[in-house]
């Protein structure tokens, strides 16, 4: 079902340009966007914001959803998740579908989905030990550096690497991730990956310091590379009331703001303060569940209707129901 044109030609090289043609609004300016709560997210949003005019207008951790109270949903691109509604833009590179097997005929949930795995036919049942090892990050970067030139500052090399652990599953997974990396064309020179993956500005060494300098940044009271939006029990956390809407209490958004300097600083990549929306926020709370990985289990997962999915060990699936169906096909 998921085999798109970008795979028809070679298995080993994702064709940008197919890509491209069939998600065309990942290239487009001035789009709204949502993102995950955490450092892949932030530099997700610092990089569009930056590059293509992007506005970060909402936040999205499978528990809570929030958003501006402007703003229309359907509106809105996800990134570093993926939203399982066919009406819905995303991108994300979790392992998503268990089995290719198990999905429905005619199932399009994510056909406006920019999906790694996917594109690479990779399900968790098969392939859950080849996933996609980096982040978002590295394939938006990809993406854009087909349209326009990107430039890495070497500074930049140590968050790139730092972000959703990435530096340790090159050393982890070493097989795995010169696999994606090829897949990625990363290892062309003319490529922007190539010079956060195959620099010779590390050595092994060099690397620890400044992996050791950043976890020193990031553990100051005032820093955080997390935004908390939701408790583990699924109560909203971070936020206060405002009014009838809610906004980020001053100590979240002080060390995010932070957070977010430092990497503008790094990456060269601007922050501008009002492409981030930090106040008059609705507040949407979903149910999230998980249940053993197994085809049947999947199924039955799949005739709930879920919001958003991951497999997140080889046994075991987290998904998000919206019992409320806030969003809506209009």
């Amino acid at each position: 079902i998921y085999k798109e044109s970008a795979l028809e030609n070679n298995l080993d090289v994702l064709n940008y340009s197919e890509l491209i043609k069939k998600y065309s609004w990942i290239l487009e300016r001035d789009h709204k966007c949502i993102l995950s709560p955490d450092s892949d997210g932030l530099l997700c949003g610092l990089f569009m914001s930056n590059y293509l005019n992007w506005k970060v207008v909402g936040f999205y951790d499978g528990k809570i959803l929030i958003k501006d109270k402007k703003i229309d949903l359907n509106e809105c691109i996800f990134l570093d998740m993926e939203i399982f509604r066919d009406f819905i833009r995303s991108a994300g590179h979790h392992i998503v579908l268990y089995s290719q097997r198990a999905i429905p005929e005619l199932w399009t949930n994510l056909n406006q989905c920019i999906q790694p795995n996917l594109l690479r036919g990779y399900y968790g049942q098969t392939h859950f030990k080849n996933k996609y090892p980096l982040a978002m990050i590295h394939l938006l970067i990809g993406i854009l550096d087909n349209q326009e030139k990107i430039n890495i500052e070497t500074e930049s090399i140590c968050p790139l690497l730092f972000t959703d652990g990435t530096f340790k599953n090159l050393f982890n997974y070493p097989e795995n991730c010169l696999s994606w990396l090829h897949y990625l064309g990363a290892d062309r020179k003319s490529s922007a990956l190539h010079k956060i993956f195959f620099n010779e500005c590390y050595t092994i060494t060099s690397l620890m310091i400044a992996l050791k300098e950043l976890f020193k940044v990031i553990s100051q009271d005032d820093y955080s590379d997390k935004i908390k939006i939701s408790t583990r029990e699924g109560k909203i956390d971070g936020l206060q009331k405002d009014n009838s809407y809610f906004r980020f209490d001053d100590n979240t958004w002080l060390k995010t703001e932070n957070f977010l300097k430092y990497l503008s600083a790094k990456t060269k990549w601007n922050y501008i303060q009002d492409k981030w929306t930090k106040s008059d926020f609705d507040v949407f709370q979903f149910t999230k569940k998980s249940n053993k990985a197994r085809v049947g289990i999947f199924r039955q997962i799949l005739s709930e209707n879920p919001l958003s999915m991951a497999q997140t060990s080889g046994n075991l699936i987290e998904y998000t129901i919206d019992p409320h169906n806030i969003f809506k096909n209009i």
